[in-house]
């Protein structure tokens, strides 16, 4: 499917644009129409002394509706006060369970090269991004060369406006370049977990119809040009740029980072390839490219096992990273840098990561290539980190360093916690072990782009440890009955919804899915759980899908159950998360085997190893004789998860 193929659910776009005219937007037309009659008939009558008294007056009232604090207006009903976010909330104004994230700064409508355009003229000699590991460093304007060399060169190998390039691989410069090179060519950049197996890729890859893969020969234990070429076994005989694939038909080229393979291109050619014909062609694209425009696919699994493409535009992405910017203080601190340890391939390192660079002129630094909690200190040290990401696992990791003592982490003020539930008393640790006394928590999902909630630097502790923050700029939130859609009272939990401009396009090429999943009115469902206060602080208390959180990684029960299934000895496989200290949850299979087999734990592990991410292997697998069913016969896995954690005695408290 070609991006002019691709239909967006009943106008979620649409229907999101309608709402932005929110309070905010209202009250800042009156004022400008205020302001606009002050000019014209006002203003040039100040200076004549004939002019009455009343119109005097008028204008002393004039003033005083451009300064009022319209937020905190006693006069008004408490329910129509809304939350006015630039700062934290400090009256409790909500009367149910609805927020509306008002704001004194409009969105933006720039594209994403637009945006990068304008931070390399605020900041050309400012440093951009440090990948250590590497050796690479780029101001801003170093970086710009090298993105417009790469997106030249991509037009130079025949990939056009809304075709799909594939980018599989761990936190390398080539990574983020590539993500801003193909936004400036309005090509669709296909994030691709670098830990996918053979049957895992080639979904993914075919789902989406990737013209293009960028990616290493291999990193760690991935053989990621091996695994293309058992998908396409084509490519040895090919010429670069030529592949014809039976199992992957839209594929024509790859692109390898670091050496030289048959029938595919070298990361060299690319840089190379951008003739002045080329140079000249992608200025001219730039008029004909869209800030809502698709330029970003995620995937993400649902219950049903098959990840789905959540198709994300300019416009999502860019003011996602502008709003969590300002809320965290990006837009009023000094030169912030930042220890980003996250994935790039997931939201919280793209946009959280990459697009709050281009948006705010922040500096990353990268520590490593892949997860490495040591290195991460040694970063935050040596390059003087004021800010750092990371999921609750990897703060967990960092506290527990036996020589996180010796790091001096004097520098770093604050930083980001989100991913998966973030536990009190992590966050507490952060606090107290860290210093890192203005931590935040961020929650979303992928399909928002992804924050939709989140905490201030300056919010108290119990805030801080308790919640996921209050609602982002120009979004609203619900809690309702997740059977019957009914809004709730205050305090009560229910399912949060989400609406506004963070909203996905939808899922690429599954409208079914799509519709699911986003109303027609233009509510996302996230599947979660959770309460709001009077404050319009949430607590996620839980989630009403399967869906198991591991490090910070998301989890699918039945794409598990799926492959387990594949088994020989295995009759019927269930998956559960259990509680974990340090992982937040690990994978528990519940199995139960065909008649007169035997098998061991280690030997079902041996199975799934090099044939499903290494994070989706189950740690514990246990061998039972029947499920817990509903009168119905559908398995009640809540009271799964209660027994197998029973049976490997990780029953809470002990």
């Amino acid at each position: 499917m070609r991006s002019e193929d691709f239909h967006p659910p009943p106008s979620p776009c649409v229907l999101t644009r309608t709402r932005r005219q929110t309070v905010s937007s209202q009250l800042s037309a009156l004022r400008g129409e205020v302001v606009c009659k002050l000019h014209a008939t006002m203003i040039p009558k100040i200076g004549l002394c004939s002019q009455s008294l009343r119109n005097r007056r008028v204008f002393s009232r004039a003033l005083a509706v451009l300064h009022a604090p319209w937020s905190r207006q006693t006069g008004l009903p408490a329910a129509s006060r809304g939350i006015h976010v630039d700062s934290p909330p400090t009256i409790p104004t909500l009367t149910t369970s609805y927020a509306h994230g008002t704001s004194s700064t409009t969105l933006l409508h720039s594209t994403v090269g637009e945006t990068l355009q304008r931070v390399v003229e605020r900041f050309p000699d400012r440093e951009a991004m440090a990948f250590l590991e590497q050796g690479v460093r780029k101001t801003f304007a170093q970086f710009q060369e090298d993105v417009d060399k790469a997106s030249a060169g991509l037009l130079a190998l025949g990939l056009t406006k809304g075709d799909r390039l594939g980018m599989w691989g761990p936190n390398t410069y080539e990574w983020i370049l590539f993500q801003f090179a193909t936004a400036k060519a309005g090509i669709i950049l296909v994030s691709v977990n670098p830990a996918y197996q053979l049957q895992e890729a080639e979904y993914a890859l075919r789902k989406v119809g990737c013209k293009a893969i960028v990616c290493h020969s291999q990193f760690k234990t991935q053989r990621y040009c091996d695994m293309l070429r058992q998908i396409c076994p084509e490519i040895e005989s090919s010429s670069p740029g030529g592949i014809k694939s039976a199992r992957l038909p839209d594929l024509r080229s790859v692109i390898v980072l670091d050496s030289r393979q048959p029938g595919m291109f070298h990361f060299d050619d690319v840089m190379q390839a951008g003739s002045s014909q080329y140079v000249q062609q992608l200025h001219d694209l730039q008029k004909k490219l869209s800030f809502d425009d698709p330029i970003n696919i995620q995937f993400t699994s649902g219950t049903t096992g098959a990840p789905k493409g959540a198709t994300l535009s300019h416009f999502n992405i860019v003011n996602n990273a502008y709003t969590v910017g300002k809320r965290v203080g990006f837009i009023w601190r000094p030169h912030t840098r930042v220890c980003l340890p996250v994935p790039l391939y997931h939201c919280f390192g793209s946009v959280g990561g990459g697009m709050c660079m281009a948006v705010h002129g922040i500096s990353l630094v990268f520590p490593s290539a892949g997860y490495d909690g040591k290195a991460n200190l040694a970063a935050m040290e040596s390059q003087r980190c004021t800010f750092v990401y990371g999921t609750p696992t990897m703060y967990v990791d960092m506290i527990n360093q036996p020589d996180l003592a010796k790091y001096d982490l004097s520098s770093v003020h604050t930083g980001i916690m989100a991913g998966s539930p973030c536990p009190p008393e992590v966050v507490k640790q952060v606090i107290s072990v860290m210093g890192i006394k203005g931590i935040t928590i961020g929650y979303g999902t992928t399909e928002n782009s992804p924050v939709t909630f989140c905490a201030n630097p300056g919010d108290n502790l119990e805030r801080k440890s308790e919640t996921v923050g209050f609602i982002m700029d120009h979004l609203e939130a619900k809690i309702v009955n997740p059977s019957t859609g009914q809004l709730l009272p205050l305090g009560e939990m229910g399912e949060i919804m989400i609406r506004g401009y963070c909203v996905m396009l939808g899922y690429w090429a599954d409208p079914d899915k799509t519709n699911e999943c986003i109303t027609e009115s233009g509510w996302y469902k996230t599947g979660d759980i959770g309460s709001m206060d009077a404050y319009g602080y949430c607590k996620i208390d839980g989630r009403i899908k399967d869906m198991i959180i591991r490090g910070g990684e998301n989890i699918y029960p039945a794409e598990i159950e799926q492959f387990l299934h594949t088994h020989p000895k295995i009759k019927e496989a269930q998956v559960v998360g259990v509680q974990d200290a340090r992982m937040g949850e690990e994978v528990c299979a519940c199995i139960k085997l065909v008649d007169g087999q035997e098998c061991t734990a280690e030997e079902i592990k041996a199975y799934c190893k090099g044939q499903i991410s290494h994070f989706k292997i189950p740690r514990y697998v246990l061998f039972v004789t029947s499920y817990p069913l509903t009168i119905t016969g559908k398995i009640q896995k809540h009271k799964l998860r209660i027994e197998a954690e029973k049976l490997l005695g990780l029953e809470k408290g002990k």
